[in-house]
């Protein structure tokens, strides 16, 4: 594809997505345009390059424990004599 939407910040999402919007239309969702001739893959790619397909980063990820605050979490245990 020559063109992608602005807001794909890489060729790996965009491939996710093709990839995604490629599945949904074999498992039955009708396409937005009409190609003939090409496979779902490609059709998908048209799709996404046309902004038809809307989508989004999904939640934002939990926040990563550094091993330093974990282990002033945890309490100190006793030692058994």
């Amino acid at each position: 594809m020559d063109r992608m939407p602005e807001r794909i910040d890489s060729k790996f999402r965009f491939v996710l997505l093709a990839a995604e919007r490629a599945e949904q239309m074999l498992r039955g969702a009708r396409p937005k345009l009409e190609i003939p001739d090409k496979k779902a893959t490609r059709i998908a790619m048209h799709e996404i390059a046309n902004d038809l397909v809307e989508w989004d980063f999904g939640p934002a990820p939990e926040p990563v424990i550094e091993e330093e605050e974990l282990v002033e979490e945890l309490e100190p245990v006793e030692e058994i004599e």
